[in-house]
C-alpha cells in the first residue's frame, strides 16, 4: 500500500509492500525503512493503494495469490519510483552540498569584505590624501612664485613707466636744447653776419679815413704851397688865421673820434663775439650732456627693455609650467576620483554580491530549516510506525538502512489487526500551518513485508 502526503511546502510518500510466499513454506518477514526527501511542492493529498482496495476483515488472511497476479505495470511503477526516490537523494545530498560550499564561499567573502574594508580603504584614503597634500603643497607654492612674479612685474612696469616718462621728459628738454641751440646758431649767424658788416664797414671807415687824410694831406700840402706864394701879399695885405693849427686841431680830432670810434666798434665787437661765444659753449655743452642723458637713458631703457623681454619669458614659461602642472594636477585628480569611483563600484558590487549571496545563504538556511523540519517530522512518523509494528508484530527480520535483524518464525502466527496512522504538516519557510492526522485498519498476515517512504 502507497500513501502519499502532499503540502506547499513538502510531499511524503510512505509504502508498505506486502510479499506473500507458498503457505507451507517458511515465513520470513523483513521491515525495510528508508528516509527521502524532495523539495517542496504543491499538491493536495492524497492517497494511493496499489493493493486490493478491499481491507481484510479481523481474523481473515490475506490472499498470497492475488499478490503473486500483480501486473507488469505495477512493478515498471515500482522501478520507477525507486530510481526517483535514488535521483531525489542524490539531489538532496548535492544540494546539502552546494549549500556547505556556498556557505564557505560567504565565509571567504566576508573576510575579503572585511579585509578589504579595514585595510584597502584606508591604504587607498592615505595615499590619496598624501598625493592630494602633495600636489596641494606645490600648488600654494607655485601660486606664491606666480604672485612674487608679478609683484617683481609691476614693480618693474612701474619703473619702465616712471623711465619712460623720464626719457620723453630728456627727449623734451633735448628737443628744447636743440631749439635754443639752433636759436643760438640763428643768433650767431646774425652776430657773424653784424661782424662782417662792421668788419666792412670799419675797412670802408679806414679807407675813407685814409683817403681823407690823403686828401686832406694834399689840400695841406697845396694850401702851404699857396701859402708861401701868398705869404707876402697876405702879410701884406691882412692878417690872416693860422690854418695850419686848425686843420691839425681837426685832424687831431677826427683821428681822436676815428680812433674812439674804432675802439668801440672793437670792444662792442668782441663782447658781442665772447657772448656768443659763451652762449655757444653753453648750448654745445647742454647739448653734449643732453647727447650724453640721451645716450645714457637710450642704453637704460634697451637694458630695460631686454630685462622686461627676459621677464616677460620667464613670465611666460611660468604661466606655461604652471598650466602644466595645474592640467598635471586635474590629469591626476581625475585619475584618483575614477580609481575612487571604481574602488566605490567595487566595494558597492562586492557588497551587493555579499548581500545577494547572504540573502541566498538566508533562503538556503530557511529552506534547509524547513527541510530538518521535514526531517524531523520523518522521523517522529517512521518512529511511530516501527514503535507500532515491533508493538503488535512478532519477531522478524528488520532491514534498518542496510542493517539487517533475522529471526525465526514461531510454528503459528496469528494475523493481528494494525491500525496506519498517517500525520500530514503543511509548512512554509519553516512553520507550521496545519496539521491533519488520518488512522487506517490494517490486518496482516504471515508474509514478507517492506515499509518504504518516497
Amino acid at each position: 500500500m502507497n500513501y502519499l502526503s502532499n503540502s506547499p511546502s513538502s510531499f511524503r510518500r510512505l509504502t508498505i509492500r506486502s510479499k506473500s510466499g507458498s503457505q507451507s513454506a517458511p515465513v520470513r518477514r523483513s521491515f525495510t525503512r528508508t528516509v527521502t526527501y524532495s523539495s517542496p511542492t504543491t499538491a493536495s493529498g492524497w492517497l494511493n493503494k496499489s493493493a486490493p482496495s478491499k481491507m481484510p476483515e479481523e481474523g481473515d488472511q490475506l490472499d498470497f495469490s492475488l499478490l503473486d497476479a500483480i501486473s507488469d505495470e505495477f512493478k515498471v511503477t515500482r522501478t520507477d519510483e525507486k530510481e526517483k526516490l535514488i535521483d531525489l537523494n542524490n539531489r538532496f545530498v548535492s544540494y546539502i552540498e552546494k549549500v556547505r560550499s556556498m556557505e564557505q564561499q560567504n565565509k571567504i567573502l566576508q573576510a575579503e569584505l572585511q579585509e578589504l574594508k579595514g585595510k584597502g580603504s584606508s591604504k587607498i584614503g592615505s595615499v590619496f590624501e598624501q598625493e592630494l597634500k602633495k600636489l596641494r603643497q606645490e600648488v600654494d607654492q607655485i601660486s606664491k612664485e606666480k604672485a612674487r612674479i608679478e609683484v617683481e612685474r609691476d614693480n618693474l612696469l612701474d619703473d619702465v613707466h616712471k623711465l619712460k616718462a623720464k626719457l620723453r621728459n630728456e627727449i623734451q628738454q633735448r628737443e628744447d636744447a636743440e631749439n635754443t641751440l639752433s636759436d643760438f646758431r640763428e643768433d650767431v649767424d646774425e652776430a657773424t653776419l653784424a661782424c662782417v658788416d662792421l668788419q666792412r664797414k670799419i675797412d670802408a671807415l679806414q679807407d675813407e679815413i685814409a683817403f681823407l687824410k690823403k686828401l686832406h694831406e694834399e689840400e695841406i700840402h697845396d694850401l702851404e704851397s699857396q701859402g708861401q706864394n701868398q705869404h707876402t701879399r697876405i702879410e701884406m695885405d691882412v692878417a690872416r688865421p693860422d690854418l695850419s693849427s686848425a686843420l691839425h686841431e681837426a685832424r687831431s680830432q677826427f683821428d681822436k673820434l676815428a680812433a674812439r670810434n674804432i675802439t668801440e666798434t672793437e670792444e662792442w665787437y668782441k663782447s658781442k663775439v665772447s657772448g656768443l661765444t659763451q652762449n655757444i659753449a653753453r648750448s654745445n655743452e647742454a647739448l653734449r650732456q643732453a647727447k650724453q642723458e640721451a645716450s645714457d637713458y637710450r642704453r637704460e631703457a634697451q637694458a630695460l627693455k631686454c630685462e622686461v623681454e627676459a621677464l616677460k619669458s620667464s613670465k611666460d614659461f611660468l604661466e606655461r609650467q604652471k598650466n602644466e602642472m595645474e592640467d598635471q594636477f586635474n590629469k591626476e585628480t581625475a585619475k584618483f576620483q575614477e580609481t575612487i569611483l571604481q574602488l566605490e563600484d567595487e566595494i558597492q558590487n562586492m557588497t551587493e554580491q555579499m548581500t545577494h549571496r547572504l540573502s541566498e545563504y538566508q533562503d538556503l538556511l530557511k529552506v534547509k530549516m524547513a527541510l530538518d523540519a521535514e526531517i524531523t517530522t520523518y522521523r517522529k512518523l517512521l518512529e511511530s510506525e516501527e514503535n507500532r509494528y515491533s508493538m503488535t508484530a512478532p519477531p522478524s527480520p528488520l532491514h534498518l538502512q542496510g542493517v539487517e535483524l533475522e529471526r525465526s518464525k514461531p510454528p503459528e502466527i496469528q494475523s493481528p489487526k494494525r491500525t496506519l496512522s498517517m500525520k500530514t504538516i503543511e509548512m512554509k519557510d519553516g512553520e507550521v500551518l496545519s496539521e491533519t492526522s488520518q488512522e487506517f485498519e490494517l490486518q496482516i498476515s504471515d508474509a514478507h513485508t517492506e515499509v518504504n517512504q518516497d
